[in-house]
């Protein structure tokens, strides 16, 4: 906002996926995977994981699961996605092997915050983005499960309309994106909350 004084930025987060150029937005920023064909798509965020996490004290009377099928005889921190339907699992093995599945488990939440507190409880297994709980696992409050079916996959995007004319205000900031998203893969790289997969969407003017 500094470098560019006359610019207005109207700023919205969504728990849902919404079509940016009919609700009237400049841009919006997503998970790789879910940006429309349609779309320009600069990369703005590292690679990201998501990884299934429990606490010492949940390991101390349960077993390390070592397939994600053995997650069915677990205690599992379900995810309600914005829907209002279930998240079910997902996981692929280096080498191309997937699993999806409908976890049990009595507790279920919509924020991944939220999980990660009821993990650090033992409360349960949670399945949440690696930028939650980088701090955690390195404090060994936390530990990770499975890496071989947890793979990483491309971050988050900034995307736009493909053949709508880009105005001022958006071509600056799309510059400054870039911009910074070099800067941050020459510092080491910057992480983004994306467990809960939210989209956001920006108006320039």
């Amino acid at each position: 906002m500094r470098r560019y004084p006359d610019m207005k930025v109207e700023l919205t987060l969504e728990g849902r996926a919404i079509d940016i150029v009919a609700e009237g937005f400049d841009a919006g920023i997503r998970l790789a995977e879910a940006v429309p064909q349609d779309m320009v798509a600069i990369p703005c965020g590292p690679e990201t994981r998501f990884i299934v996490v429990g606490a010492p004290s949940y390991f101390a009377r349960s077993s390390v699961p070592r397939s994600p099928l053995d997650l069915l005889a677990h205690e599992c921190i379900r995810r309600r996605m914005p829907s209002g339907k279930l998240y079910h699992w997902e996981f692929e093995k280096r080498g191309g092997e997937q699993m999806v599945l409908d976890v049990p488990g009595r507790l279920t939440l919509d924020n991944d915050s939220l999980m990660v507190e009821a993990a650090l409880e033992g409360l349960g297994l949670a399945f949440v983005s690696d930028f939650w709980v980088t701090g955690h696992l390195a404090a060994g409050t936390l530990r990770a499960v499975l890496d071989a079916w947890t793979p990483p996959f491309p971050g988050l995007c900034l995307y736009y309309p493909r053949h709508r004319h880009m105005t001022a205000g958006l071509r600056a900031f799309v510059d400054m994106v870039r911009e910074e998203t070099k800067l941050a893969a020459r510092i080491g790289g910057v992480q983004s909350p994306s467990a809960n997969r939210r989209s956001s969407q920006t108006r320039l003017s």
